[in-house]
C-alpha cells in the first residue's frame, strides 16, 4: 500500500520518466532521507529503479540492443576513436573496456607498435587481433552471447594482476554531479578494475550520454584524467571537467 506522497512520486516519474532525491524533498518540503525512503518503497513494488541521486521508471532503463547501439552516433563515435587512439603512445600497455565507441578506438590503433591491449570482449578481441603492432589479451570469463563481453569474477580478478600505462573506458551516462553510470553491474565491475589499475583514465563519450540515467554506478569523474567527447551538449559539462582537473578533448566530428 502506498502513501499518498508515494502515489504523488510515482504520479511525477511517470510523467517526467526520471526524478532527482533533491528535486522531491524541495517539492514536498521533506528531507533527502525520507524521499530515498519512499524510492526505496517504490523500487520494491517493482515500479521504478533507483539510480545515484534519483529514480527512473523500470521500462525507462532499459538498455538499447547491441544492434541498434552500433548505429547510433556513428560519425561521433568515429571521431571520438580517432581522437582517443591519438593519445595513446607506441610502446605502452592498456585496458580496452568493451562498448561501441571503444570499439571504435581500438579500430583506430591499427597503426600502433608494440601496444599490449587487455580487453573484456571477444569480439573486440578478433576485429584488432589481426593488427601487427598489437598484443591482444582476453581475460578468462562469461561471454556474454549478445555482444561478446567477458563477465564475472575470473575476469575481474585476471584483471587485478595488471598494472597498464591506460584504461580507456565507456559508460552509458554522466550525470551533472560527475557520476558515471551504467547498466550491468557485471560489466560495471570489470570496468571498476580497469580504472583501478591503470596510470591514466581516459573516457571516451559521445554528447548523447550527458545528463542520461542508468541504473548502476560505474564511478566518478573526479576518477577520470581525460574526457574525449565530439561536442559539449550541455553547459554543465566544462565546468565540471575543470572542477576535477579533467582534461577534456573536443574530437573533430
Amino acid at each position: 500500500m502506498l502513501t499518498r506522497r508515494q502515489q504523488k512520486i510515482l504520479s511525477l516519474i511517470e510523467v517526467q520518466q526520471r526524478v532527482r532525491v533533491d528535486d522531491l524533498a524541495a517539492d514536498f518540503a521533506t528531507s533527502p532521507q525520507t524521499i530515498r525512503k519512499d524510492l526505496q518503497a517504490l523500487e520494491q513494488l517493482h515500479h521504478v529503479v533507483r539510480f545515484h541521486g534519483g529514480a527512473t521508471l523500470v521500462g525507462g532503463v532499459e538498455y538499447t540492443a547491441p544492434a541498434q547501439r552500433e548505429t547510433t552516433a556513428v560519425a561521433a563515435k568515429r571521431a571520438i576513436g580517432a581522437a582517443t587512439a591519438g593519445r595513446v603512445p607506441q610502446t605502452c600497455a592498456l585496458f580496452l573496456n568493451a562498448g561501441t565507441t571503444t570499439a571504435q578506438v581500438g579500430q583506430m590503433l591499427s597503426g600502433h607498435k608494440q601496444v599490449r591491449v587487455i580487453t573484456d570482449n571477444v569480439d573486440l578481441a578478433a576485429q584488432i587481433r589481426g593488427f601487427p603492432g598489437l598484443e591482444v589479451i582476453v581475460p578468462g570469463g562469461a561471454v556474454r552471447r549478445s555482444d561478446g563481453a567477458i563477465l564475472g569474477a575470473e575476469a575481474v580478478d585476471y584483471i587485478r594482476q595488471f598494472r597498464v600505462d591506460f584504461a580507456i573506458i565507456g559508460a552509458a551516462a554522466l550525470a551533472d554531479d560527475g557520476t558515471l553510470l551504467d547498466y550491468d553491474l557485471a560489466e560495471v565491475q570489470v570496468c571498476r578494475a580497469m580504472m583501478a589499475q591503470a596510470r591514466h583514465v581516459l573516457l571516451a563519450l559521445d554528447s548523447g550520454k550527458f545528463g542520461q540515467s542508468a541504473p548502476v554506478r560505474l564511478g566518478h569523474l573526479g576518477q577520470v584524467h581525460t574526457l574525449v567527447t565530439e561536442r559539449l551538449s550541455q553547459d554543465w559539462v566544462a565546468p565540471l571537467c575543470a572542477q576535477h582537473e579533467v582534461e577534456l578533448i573536443l574530437a573533430d566530428s
